[in-house]
């Protein structure tokens, strides 16, 4: 583990963690009290967490991030910077999370979810705009958020959908291309996640 890190009381830094990478500039991470970093896990410079992280193994936090308290950030979960993340937020296995996504809070996203930036990948020079995934949120596994999407606050985006237009608060976004549904009575309420 490199000595360029902030850290809170009572954190462990696995083996094989990379906090602050000596060849990346940029200001120490701050990471809060109760941090379990495991083997594998790269954290970059300029990267702020609350108190109570928890990752898997070889998950990425790229620059410019903020954590807020008691997120789970999963085995080979990437967070490509300039990100912001609210509290008790749960990213699965294999999650993907662009560079300019917002997260709200009580949000889970499920195992090889993938939330993009680039409306046209490659063809034209177009800004980057990540999804907004507001508080409350349920994504299944493998679902895709495209850019500039926002998903309403208490919405469940089933597995395998493909959003590519906003989800309102309290819906359930279904299929390829995802359409809005009312939301069952089995999936209504927030998210409970500690």
């Amino acid at each position: 583990m490199s000595s360029r890190a902030d850290l809170g009381d009572d954190c462990t830094i696995h083996e094989g963690a990379v906090v602050s990478p000596p060849e990346v500039s940029g200001e120490p991470p701050r990471i809060g009290d109760g941090a379990t970093v495991r083997s594998g896990t790269i954290i970059y410079p300029d990267v702020t967490v609350g108190e109570g992280l928890t990752t898997g193994h070889d998950a990425l936090v790229r620059e410019q991030t903020e954590i807020g308290d008691d997120c789970i950030v999963g085995t080979k979960t990437v967070i490509d910077g300039h990100t912001v993340v609210g509290d008790r937020v749960s990213m699965q296995t294999g999650v993907y999370v662009p560079s300019y996504t917002e997260i709200g809070s009580d949000v889970f996203l499920g195992p090889n979810a993938v939330l993009t930036n680039d409306p046209y990948p490659v063809r034209t020079d177009e800004d980057l705009e990540g999804p907004t995934i507001e508080d409350h949120v349920s994504v299944g596994a493998n679902a895709t958020i495209n850019p500039g999407v926002t998903i309403g606050e208490g919405s469940f985006v089933a597995a395998g959908a493909v959003v590519t237009d906003d989800v309102p608060p309290g819906r359930l976004a279904v299929g390829v291309p995802a359409e809005s549904r009312p939301l069952p009575d089995q999936l209504d309420g927030e998210n409970d996640i500690r």
